[in-house]
């Protein structure tokens, strides 16, 4: 599949907001209304309370698409043939992802297919991103460090593996692990690191949130986030998933 994935050339621009991303944390952390921590309690977001009242309509419309199409992996290519800017982190094909929105991109496609989540995830303020991540047996996510600090992370446990305590996620110096129905919330800004060693699947939904900012953080944050949506890094992704999309339904 490699010869399908656009690679567009990095603008000068890009790489130039590598290198200021510190400092723009660094603000973004000043401003922030709540601490500066790699854990929260879900609870801090008033909307979490809501989906989970929900996990299990969309844990069931997700298992009868699954089961619709006889695979779990249906219109859910690896991360790393979405986005090549993953493929330190998704070196191999056992990390999916099933995308509803993208840094304000709605996928139309797969929107129609979950009308029921579709229409609780319009109830989410200050929604950036939101798709369905997939953990194939075997899987690991090497350490790594989240784009922006302007950024939450939220999962929301769809299928959690019966032997819970092999399947987790290390953010910083805490382990944690996922529950069925249940959200768990991090600054993925924090080192972290993800690894399935089951022989079961595991998906949760995954939701990435704007920071609550106040005064100069917001028009930071506002500044930044736009220029991610007009980057390449975005672009491209948005490109080789409906190019992978197109493929699909072709065959």
């Amino acid at each position: 599949m490699q010869e399908n994935v656009i690679k567009p050339v990095r603008p000068f621009i890009i790489k130039v907001g590598k290198k200021l991303r510190p400092f723009f944390n660094k603000i973004l952390s000043f401003y922030s209304t709540i601490p500066d921590q790699p854990v929260y309690n879900p609870s801090i977001l008033p909307w979490v309370s809501m989906i989970e009242a929900n996990a299990e309509i969309i844990r069931k419309e997700w298992e009868q698409l699954v089961d619709k199409y006889h695979s779990e992996s249906v219109n859910a290519p690896s991360l790393k043939d979405i986005s090549p800017d993953h493929v330190r982190i998704a070196a191999d094909k056992r990390w999916k992802s099933f995308f509803l929105q993208g840094y304000g991109l709605r996928i139309m496609e797969n929107c129609k297919l979950m009308p029921k989540t579709s229409a609780l995830i319009d109830k989410i303020p200050n929604l950036n991103s939101v798709f369905f991540s997939i953990l194939e047996p075997g899987a690991i996510i090497p350490s790594h460090y989240g784009v922006t600090k302007g950024l939450l992370t939220c999962h929301l446990g769809i299928s959690v593996p019966k032997e819970q305590e092999n399947c987790w996620i290390d953010v910083d110096t805490q382990r944690l692990y996922w529950t069925q129905g249940k959200c768990i919330l991090f600054d993925d800004t924090y080192k972290h690191s993800v690894a399935n060693d089951t022989n079961e699947t595991r998906v949760v939904l995954l939701f990435q949130i704007l920071r609550p900012e106040k005064s100069f953080g917001k028009i930071l944050q506002d500044l930044f986030m736009t220029a991610i949506r007009h980057s390449a890094f975005v672009k491209e992704a948005y490109a080789n998933f409906i190019k992978i999309n197109e493929q699909q339904a072709s065959h």
